[in-house]
């Protein structure tokens, strides 16, 4: 038994670090703006969709730094299946769970040729990339469809409604969202402590005594903040839930269970995986099949936010989830990663985004600010690739 040093504490959360500094620089830059309850809240909804595929994409990379560009046009796809669904009366909760099967039999089409038919994943999903993008032009005959129906759009996102209620109906401040921060809180808190005894008693590494309570602190600080600050505004809006959901379901098979340890296996020696007996096909073919679900359930958000399905939404969507990845400290090898640390780069993408723009800072420097963050992420990864040889 032993613990971590500060050293390594301090490069597991380099990113944590750097989404800090970013939020300072910008907090300065803006006045303040970037941090009102009403930036948060678009912080965090309009970038819902990449929170989902980020998830995803990880797992992809995790099998060796591969990844799937056709998320962006598999979103606009199922998008507009159901859009077109919800237009001709259809029942809603039918189009969302043909909108959810569609998705994940267009991951299944994919997986079966990266899996079975080794056609590398950079040629398959690129393949895919093109062919959906197409679909989704013939399935809205080039146009946009609206979507009104407000159930739909109050439970993903998008409609006037799309808050969880103040049962509490505080004046100024949302006390049902401040009450859900202190319940995070408090469980983040019991289940930390939880896993550090039962990793004690293993004889797990862990973090010193220093810098658990420390990491509990931070933690605990930046969700009642978030908390106070949603409530400032209207409250928890229902894509939080959403992501909150999907985040702590994917969290859970990467590390609690038995594809979550073969994907990382996979990634880190593949033919070592193969000779101890797993079926890697079975894991290429969860990755992608899974990529392909979570795509659909970020067209769902994406369509309801925007109230609407066009030809056009959904590009670069990919780019956005492999650079939330990598920049959150998935290895460009393969079998590093986390899905915290996914979303610590999405969310990381998304400050950036809003304070250029709140900034007023031209568009297209913004994608080179984006393209420079990307670089040198992945150089990081190397170069401690390269020190620990």
């Amino acid at each position: 038994m032993g613990s971590v040093s500060i050293k390594d504490t301090l490069k597991k959360y380099t990113m944590v670090i750097a989404l800090v500094v970013i939020i300072g620089i910008f907090y300065i830059g803006t006045d303040g703006t970037i941090l009102l309850s009403q930036n948060i809240n678009n912080l965090l909804s309009q970038n819902a969709y990449v929170f989902v595929l980020a998830t995803g994409m990880l797992l992809c990379i995790l099998t060796g730094g591969n990844i799937d560009l056709s998320v962006g046009s598999v979103v606009c796809f199922v998008g507009g299946i159901g859009a077109v669904m919800m237009s001709k009366g259809i029942n809603v909760w039918i189009a969302v769970i043909v909108m959810l099967i569609v998705g994940g039999l267009v991951g299944a089409w994919q997986a079966f040729w990266v899996a079975y038919i080794n056609v590398p994943p950079f040629i398959a999903t690129l393949a895919g990339m093109y062919a959906f993008r197409g679909l989704s032009n013939v399935v809205l005959n080039g146009y946009a469809v609206s979507i009104s129906n407000k159930t739909f759009l109050n439970v993903f996102g998008g409609g006037a409604e799309c808050y969880i209620p103040d049962f509490f109906h505080g004046e100024n401040l949302n006390i049902t969202c401040v009450l859900a921060g202190v319940i995070a809180v408090a469980v983040f808190i019991v289940v930390s402590i939880k896993n550090r005894i039962s990793a004690t008693k293993k004889g797990y590494v862990t973090t010193s005594v220093a810098g658990f309570y420390a990491k509990l602190v931070i933690i605990s600080v930046v969700i009642m903040f978030l908390a106070y600050k949603l409530a400032g505004y209207k409250g928890i809006p229902t894509s939080l839930l959403w992501i909150i959901l999907i985040v702590l379901i994917y969290h859970y098979v990467t590390t609690k269970t038995t594809i979550g340890r073969y994907l990382y296996a996979v990634g880190g020696n593949e033919k070592a995986t193969q000779l101890s007996g797993i079926n890697t096909k079975k894991v290429y073919f969860f990755a992608y099949t899974n990529m392909g679900f979570l795509a659909a359930f970020a067209g769902i958000l994406t369509v309801a936010r925007a109230a609407s399905a066009q030809p056009t939404y959904g590009q670069f969507y990919e780019m956005d989830a492999i650079g939330a990845c990598f920049i959150g400290g998935a290895s460009a090898y393969g079998g590093t990663g986390s899905v915290f640390g996914a979303i610590i780069g999405a969310l990381l993408m998304g400050v950036i985004n809003q304070g250029m723009l709140i900034m007023g800072v031209d568009a297209n420097y913004q994608k080179v600010v984006k393209g420079l963050v990307l670089l040198a992420a992945v150089i990081f990864d190397v170069m401690s690739k390269r020190e620990k040889k």
